[in-house]
């Protein structure tokens, strides 16, 4: 097992630089060579990987997954982490199998379930875990309608895209009239009910979003690790109240997170989210992929990236427990190069003069910079 692995990853979050830096930091000493691909020329994963290129734009599903197999074939991957097109990759494993590539991806219907967060919704209904809420709405008069009823129960409404990632596009809605306690500090979710009223009936087209109570803190996110035998193999909760975030093992969060991942195939990594309504937890949202955060599991002992290599290598990790649950922490932001630019030279800010670009080293680091997962 000490012969190097490869691995790529697709066009991802700027998070998974902790992804990258945990599995070059694995306890079993293997070798990891990483490739990273983006859209984005100043993404930092492309930065932090051994090697990087631009995706092509434009390329159609099918299209994408003749170029992810040609990737695979000429770098000599071993293990690809798909985010963009995570579905239609998935559904053509066989193909990267023969080439000697392992997916590190549910198969493709269970990421179908959770693309779509009312089917998601009613799915997870169906096996017996507990859901907030919600209704799909399309027009101003559904939206009104479910937020009246909303807060004729007491509930605060809010709206986000029925399919969506990253809280994108989530707004709490107000019955307050737009006035300057909106324009000071810093931007806020919170949106006055009838300016998206009439946002909603000038637009063109019907919108698509899930109308819902918004859910109390904590928050819990469940980072799992699924087997293809369907069993989990790790399911730990990260706690967010405010600023402070913890770790638990509780049982009212683990329990439901493992029967999701179970039930519905979230083999390798998933995260689940849950938050309170009344007094019970609620499932928020299920990604089917990695999530950012991971990498903060390496406060109570786990390296779950490398974990999930092995176990998409068919060398099964076992059972993984964390060994201590660490003090509560707070989650902070540093600096990550980027790769050089193509210009020859930089301008110095402010300076009005030119000078040489930093050196490269200290532009795209090697496996072994980079800030502590």
């Amino acid at each position: 097992m000490n012969s190097r692995v490869r691995v790529w990853l697709n066009r991802t979050y700027a998070e998974n630089v902790f992804f990258m830096d945990q599995l070059r930091r694995n306890p079993d000493g293997r070798p990891v060579e990483i490739h990273a691909t983006h859209g984005d020329p100043d993404s930092p994963v492309l930065a932090a990987a051994d090697t990087a290129e631009p995706e092509p734009e434009g390329l159609s599903p099918a299209g994408y997954v003749e170029y992810a197999l040609d990737q695979c074939a000429r770098r000599g991957i071993d293990v690809f982490v798909p985010r963009l097109h995570q579905e239609v990759l998935a559904a053509h494993r066989a193909e990267f199998a023969e080439i000697g590539t392992a997916l590190l991806a549910p198969p493709p219907e269970s990421v179908a379930v959770f693309r779509d967060k009312v089917v998601a919704y009613e799915a997870v209904r169906s096996i017996g875990v507990p859901v907030p809420p919600w209704w799909r709405v399309r027009t101003a008069d559904e939206l009104v309608a479910a937020v009246e009823e909303l807060e004729a129960g007491g509930d605060r409404a809010c709206f986000k895209p029925a399919a969506g990632a990253g809280g994108v596009g989530f707004r709490t809605v107000t019955r307050s009239p737009f006035s300057l306690g909106h324009l000071s500090g810093f931007p806020s979710s919170h949106v006055p009910l009838h300016l998206v009223v009439a946002a909603l009936r000038a637009a063109e087209e019907p919108v698509d979003w899930l109308v819902m109570p918004r859910l109390e803190e904590p928050e819990v996110s469940v980072d799992c690790l699924t087997g293809p035998d369907d069993r989990a193999r790790m399911a730990v909760g990260r706690t967010k109240r405010g600023r402070r975030r913890g770790f638990t093992l509780h049982e009212r969060w683990l329990g439901p997170a493992r029967h999701i991942a179970e039930a519905f195939r979230l083999h390798h990594l998933s995260n689940l989210q849950f938050r309170m309504y009344g007094d019970r937890p609620v499932l928020m949202d299920v990604n089917t992929r990695p999530a950012g955060g991971l990498h903060q599991l390496s406060l109570c002992g786990l390296n779950a990236p490398w974990a999930a290599l092995r176990l998409a290598l068919g060398d099964d990790p076992g059972e993984l427990v964390p060994p201590y649950l660490g003090q509560d922490y707070a989650v902070v932001s540093g600096p990550r190069a980027l790769r050089p630019v193509s210009l020859p030279q930089q301008r110095t800010e402010g300076s009005g003069a030119t000078g040489p670009a930093a050196p490269p080293a200290a532009q795209a680091p090697g496996p072994a910079a980079g800030a502590p997962a």
